[in-house]
């Protein structure tokens, strides 16, 4: 197979944990009615983006991977014969949680999960007090339909994650977020802010040779207004499709497995790489 449609799902925030699954659960059956193969669904996907603020009780909002939600998500992977990625709150252990990413294959199978490695601390992100550092790397799976890199919102500004992704086969890296404006600085800097994210992961396609899915949040929380516009770019960093700023939707985007070789063979990075010369990319910084 060369080519694999994927499906972005730009979801919201729903009342309560049945509404959303229940929500999602269309939108991720239209996809796959609309031939998506492979489908992400947003950051923490299921609940609020609650780490607006920090309270001890949210963490009751959290839940074993794999646990309740991969089964019914397994089930319906299976069923419609596709490839899910599933981002959830995870509770590891007492006090200990994590901001995570299932990947179900298209027969249902739990093939493993990915735990964010960046965890950002800014006003209305506040990520640090909830979520544990990720521990089991940047991890590349085989599906059915290609084989794919999972790292999560604020993993997005860091080439080396998505090039570790890359060096380790991945055809697609998809990004699930929960990223938006707040209410206080859009007007001076919502359009800069936005252009930089989008900016640095089409970069990321171009470095790397492979298509980028950005799947992001979309609607209002506490101060934050998600921007939506969850996007795919090829291999040489074009946007071969984007979403709206406020619909929840579920974009459809084939994808061209022969773009990424090709691309590959005639910009090889990968081949001209000076590995000899990166040891110094260890350290905090240069100072010394």
């Amino acid at each position: 197979m060369t080519t694999v449609t994927l499906g972005l799902i730009q979801g919201g925030t729903h009342a309560g944990k049945a509404e959303s699954h229940a929500r999602h659960e269309r939108l991720i059956r239209e996809a796959a009615a609309r031939g998506a193969r492979i489908i992400c669904l947003q950051e923490l996907f299921d609940i609020p983006y609650f780490c607006t603020r920090q309270d001890t009780a949210l963490f009751d909002l959290a839940e074993a991977v794999p646990g309740p939600t991969t089964e019914k998500m397994s089930a319906l992977a299976k069923e419609l014969g596709v490839v899910l990625i599933v981002p959830l709150f995870e509770k590891r252990g007492p006090g200990l949680y994590h901001n995570t990413a299932a990947v179900l294959d298209a027969d249902g199978a739990f093939l493993g999960k990915y735990r964010k490695m960046h965890i950002p601390q800014d006003p209305g992100f506040e990520e640090k007090f909830y979520f544990t550092q990720g521990d089991l790397g940047y991890r590349v799976w085989d599906t059915k339909f290609g084989r794919i890199a999972v790292l999560i919102c604020w993993d997005q500004w860091f080439p080396e994650a998505a090039r570790l992704a890359a060096l380790a086969g991945a055809q697609i890296l998809f990004y699930p977020t929960a990223i938006g404006w707040l209410a206080s600085e859009k007007a001076a800097l919502g359009k800069a802010q936005h252009c930089a994210w989008e900016t640095v992961q089409r970069g990321h396609a171009v470095a790397n040779g492979c298509f980028v899915a950005a799947v992001n949040r979309t609607g209002f929380q506490d101060e934050t207004e998600f921007w939506g516009q969850s996007f795919v770019a090829n291999p040489y960093g074009e946007i071969v499709a984007k979403a709206s700023v406020s619909e929840q939707e579920a974009l459809v985007v084939p994808c061209d497995f022969q773009v990424v070789e090709d691309f590959r063979r005639i910009w090889p990075f990968f081949r001209d790489r000076r590995i000899d010369t990166y040891a110094p990319l260890t350290k905090r910084y240069l100072d010394e």
